[in-house]
């Protein structure tokens, strides 16, 4: 069986492509085709987190991993992709955090002649540069940190009764 695999980068721009890999490829495969089809080296921690539809990060499946359980060297895509389970959320160079959104579109028959994994459509350029991520929390780090300063430039110590001299 062939699984056909559409991967968006997540930029403002449209960029994306299909690829066609084995269903017994591991997910480490997965990993390289990925980076291979958008111009990678392939030599950065990644990591694919399981998701739902709506794009909710699940659990972790690791490149390498300090833990016990499965990482991608040990995953197969049939095992992984489940009929429940079509969405994968690929993070590419923990210092940069190239997100990509993964999905399972078909599944489909082994085609002679052809090597896989196979790049069957590419759409838009790769920018030089990671987009900036913007990270839900509960407050502007910035404007806490903006706030602690004020409130260290309002703090006074009194050092004639330090015995520091």
């Amino acid at each position: 069986m062939i699984y056909r695999i559409r991967i968006i980068l997540d930029v403002e721009q449209d960029v994306l492509r299909d690829i066609e890999i084995e269903a017994s490829a591991t997910l480490e495969d997965l990993h390289y085709a990925i980076t291979q089809a958008f111009g990678f080296l392939g030599n950065e921690m990644a990591s694919f987190y399981k998701s739902d539809e709506n794009w909710v990060q699940g659990e972790e499946l690791a490149l390498e991993s300090m833990e016990v359980g499965p990482t991608m060297r040990e995953e197969p895509l049939n095992k992984v992709f489940t009929p429940s389970l079509h969405h994968l959320i690929y993070i590419y160079d923990f210092l940069n955090l190239w997100t990509f959104y993964v999905e399972l579109k078909e599944v489909g028959e082994y085609i002679s002649g052809i090597s896989y994994p196979n790049l069957i459509h590419s759409e838009g350029e790769v920018p030089e540069e990671a987009p900036e991520k913007i990270f839900e929390g509960e407050g502007d780090p910035l404007t806490e940190m903006e706030a602690d300063d004020e409130e260290d430039e309002n703090f006074d110590l009194d050092y004639d009764d330090s015995s520091f001299y």
